[in-house]
């Protein structure tokens, strides 16, 4: 996915939490750009990857419309993701690192340092984190070697805000963002260190922990007051 595509995605979400498409909204690429700022190109390229994520189902003409979970929905998937990524890293953990993984979630920890550095959330800033998640947590899903647990999550990313892809940042609160997102890569760099030690229980624990900031991103609490008051659906496009 390249940077383009990844801010068109992050830029979508946050539509989504300020409520400003709803379920069953056509998903159009042109009207999206525009409103984006951005070409049609990057949308274009997004549209179809949320279709496969579950997130927009197909037009009975043509086109997408965006689909509608609940917050209870979102927040189950997002904490069995906690359990299956815990899983996954104790495996790693237990039958021990290889060198090179090792080396490769160094560099991601290195990558989240030098984005978060800026002291502050912005575009690009969003765009590259995002990018440096997702191989972060990808690197220990592949690499416990289970396809159940690998098709499980996949699975379960289908639900809005569940994948290691999704951010959406609440520019009411950006200070608050900032810190949210430095405490999640505190947290890498904690699963890292027990990984690197075969601490196995300590790192399922992390992975499990690893879902809060999540959470905290999107603020359910206010989604779902939200959600019980005036709109029975939370709807979701990334």
């Amino acid at each position: 996915m390249n940077r383009h595509q990844t801010r068109a995605l992050v830029r979508i979400r946050e539509m989504i939490l300020r409520g400003e498409l709803g379920a069953g909204a056509r998903a159009a690429e042109a009207p999206l750009a525009e409103l984006l700022g951005m070409s049609r190109t990057p949308v274009r390229q997004a549209l179809p990857v949320l279709a496969q994520e579950g997130l927009l189902a197909a037009h009975e003409t043509r086109g997408y419309v965006v689909r509608g979970f609940s917050a209870a929905d979102i927040l189950d998937a997002i904490d069995l993701r906690g359990v299956l990524e815990g899983i996954a890293a104790r495996r790693l953990a237990e039958r021990g690192v290889p060198r090179s993984v090792l080396q490769a979630l160094r560099e991601c920890l290195a990558d989240g340092d030098q984005i978060l550095a800026e002291g502050h959330v912005a575009d690009k800033v969003e765009a590259l984190y995002v990018d440096m998640n997702v191989r972060f947590h990808q690197l220990i899903v592949l690499e416990c070697q289970s396809a159940i647990i690998q098709q499980a999550l996949e699975r379960n990313a289908r639900v809005p805000f569940a994948g290691t892809q999704a951010l959406a940042v609440d520019k009411s609160s950006v200070e608050r963002m900032y810190e949210t997102l430095a405490y999640a890569h505190r947290q890498h760099h904690y699963i890292v260190a027990a990984l690197e030690r075969g601490e196995g229980a300590r790192v399922e624990a992390l992975m499990r922990e690893h879902t809060n900031p999540v959470k905290e991103n999107l603020n359910l609490r206010e989604v779902g007051a939200q959600l019980r008051e005036a709109k029975p659906r939370l709807v979701v496009v990334r």
